[in-house]
């Protein structure tokens, strides 16, 4: 006789359904898995034969084989456990035939304890998919298995209640359907930062179109602490946004116990000794990377010249593309990879070049060649560059009240909203990931911001991926002040946002011209070094013109 029960596996972080067909037949003892299974589902012979004799049930003494369908899918981990003990439990009559529309899935222990495993919630949706409608899992997964719509989910401790279940003797009462209501968890405030207003300006127009920023500053000007309030400024997780996040998490074992879904946006800061492998994924059977960990949220790199060198160039790709895929022997997954990525790094290796206190003891050559340890290719995918400047002494004793994250949220959800309704139907969502048609007919400046274009684009050098980012942030701009048109002051603010890439820049008050002589007129090009003065609050004074 032949027993059919379903389970599930795992490809990238998209369930699977899996047949566990169990066939008992005369002949010696023996007992073989097959179906392309690894090291991990090969052990669950012994795991399910000493739960069996240890739960009461009699082991049959015959050749047992199981075949894990489709048989070309990699089965990794100890997930099939449940479903091959209860298949020769079937087969060999010990307990009534299971419905081809339940689902089991979970590890064994020795004494026929259910532990958790991970993946579940991909393997729940897939199987939904494919039309189960029961699904037991172990109890501790019951709460991220209930996320998935349409399957009844049933937690179970123990092999012997399980047994009883099925047999009729013992009822098991499902979870009740997981209600996603948008909440999100409150982390660190920018109300806790004082001074650096231009920091926070250039951080929400970040959150408001989800570009890339890059800080510049010294060691103490508070870069890590604003780097950690970013997400506390980013839109709440749609149920969509945060069930894909959630996926990945679950694939990865990063589930907090008794959570059901991921409800905040994610926050990943890894270490600058990470591999290239630890930020893409990777592995002999693959697994997601931070930068996928940081998908829909953020991704942090501190020091960012201390990274390796073929580790930063490895996100060249999902910074484009937004998906990472890893290739191997055995075949390929992808991983979804939209991430914000905000880079923290001193201006040299010291960390004083530039500083009004005159400590920087860096040569020259040594402040490039700690520059030089960036790649251009990737400094051009970085859409915001600013400068961290210290903090006075005086802002540090008031302590004045600074705005909260809230009401800056407040205004980057309102140009988040515009950018929905603008590009409705498209699958785009905020001006970072437009394409160059939509760009065309959203981004297009007026005449001023035209020419203000032109000039910059000439002086400064821009590429033409800068010259794209350059448009793209000014268009968000543009939504935080409720303009429908790109205007040349839209544009000056997103030019100085790219053109303070690896320059002594000291911010002033005032409008100036950055060399300090007056009448240069705002969203104007500095006839006396090329550098645009701003357009809002702050302009730029460099000691290389004058």
């Amino acid at each position: 006789m032949v027993s059919k029960v379903m389970a599930a596996g795992l490809r990238g972080i998209q369930g699977v359904p899996v047949l566990c067909e169990c066939d008992l037949a005369n002949g010696l003892p023996a007992f073989e898995i097959v179906g392309l299974p690894d090291a991990s589902v090969k052990e669950a012979r012994d795991r399910v034969r000493s739960a069996v004799k240890n739960c009461g049930f009699d082991f049959p003494l015959r050749r047992i084989t199981v075949n894990l369908a489709p048989a070309d899918l990699k089965k990794e981990g100890p997930v099939y456990d449940l479903p091959i003990l209860l298949g020769i439990l079937w087969a060999s009559g010990q307990i009534p035939a299971v419905s081809s529309r339940q689902a089991f899935l979970g590890e064994l222990s020795l004494d026929g304890a259910l532990r958790p495993v991970t993946g579940v919630l991909p393997m729940a949706l897939a199987l939904g998919e494919e039309g189960v409608d029961t699904l037991f899992v172990p109890r501790e997964n019951g709460a991220e298995a209930s996320v998935a719509a349409g399957v009844k989910v049933i937690p179970v401790s123990h092999v012997k209640e399980l047994v009883d279940h099925l047999r009729g003797e013992e009822k098991l009462e499902p979870l009740p359907p997981y209600d996603y209501a948008g909440r999100r968890e409150e982390g660190p405030d920018f109300s806790e930062v004082m001074g650096q207003e231009s920091v926070k300006r250039a951080l929400e127009v970040a959150a408001a179109g989800s570009h890339h920023v890059l800080l510049i500053g010294p060691p103490g000007a508070g870069k890590s602490m604003l780097a950690r309030r970013l997400p506390s400024i980013l839109p709440d997780l749609s149920y969509e946004e945060a069930l894909e996040t959630t996926k990945i998490f679950s694939v990865a074992g990063l589930m907090e116990p008794g959570e059901p879904m991921v409800v905040s946006r994610p926050f990943r800061a890894p270490h600058h000794t990470v591999s290239a492998a630890g930020l893409s994924g990777g592995g002999k059977n693959p697994r997601p990377g931070e930068i996928s960990l940081a998908h829909n949220g953020v991704l942090f790199l501190d020091e960012l010249p201390e990274f390796r060198r073929d580790a930063l160039e490895v996100l060249r790709q999902p910074l484009e593309d937004g998906v990472v895929t890893i290739s191997r022997v055995a075949g390929a997954c992808s991983y979804p990879s939209r991430f914000m990525l905000v880079c923290a790094m001193n201006p040299c290796k010291c960390g004083y070049y530039g500083h009004p206190s005159g400590r920087c003891t860096c040569s020259e050559q040594s402040v490039r060649r700690y520059r030089q340890k960036i790649s251009g290719p990737l400094l051009d995918r970085i859409d915001i560059h600013v400068e961290v400047p210290s903090v006075g002494y005086e802002e540090l004793r008031q302590r004045k009240p600074a705005e909260p994250s809230a009401s800056i949220r407040e205004r980057v959800n309102k140009a988040r909203r515009i950018q929905q309704e603008r590009y409705q139907g498209s699958g785009i969502h905020c001006n970072s990931r437009l394409t160059p048609g939509l760009m065309d007919r959203y981004c297009r400046p007026d005449r001023e911001g035209e020419q203000l274009l032109r000039a910059a684009f000439q002086t400064l050098g821009l590429t033409a991926r800068s010259y794209d980012r350059v448009l793209k942030v000014a268009r968000t701009i543009a939504d935080l002040a409720g303009s429908e048109q790109v205007g040349a002051e839209h544009i000056a603010e997103a030019v100085q946002f790219r053109s303070k890439s690896f320059h002594n820049i000291l911010f002033i008050h005032g409008r100036i011209g950055c060399c300090g002589q007056q009448g240069v007129n705002c969203g104007q090009l500095c006839g006396y070094c090329g550098q645009l003065v701003d357009s809002t609050r702050f302009l730029l004074l460099s000691p290389i013109c004058g």
